[in-house]
């Protein structure tokens, strides 16, 4: 989904602390993202319904 630039450009520190940009640590996408997976929410829901996000599970009612 990024870029290889972007991601390259994301490993630097940048200038002002306030332009760090989080990014899913599978697919590198920008939107969506949750923090406490670290991972966005496309990622997330694909790894969640294979049962590879421990203490997760599909919720039914």
């Amino acid at each position: 989904m990024a870029t290889t630039a972007k991601m390259a450009k994301e490993l630097k520190a940048p200038k002002y602390r306030i332009r760090l940009r989080n990014r899913c640590k599978l697919c590198g996408r920008p939107r969506g993202f949750l923090r406490k997976f670290s991972m966005c929410r496309l990622c997330f829901r694909k790894l969640a319904l294979e049962g590879d996000v421990t203490g997760v599970i599909k919720s039914s009612w």
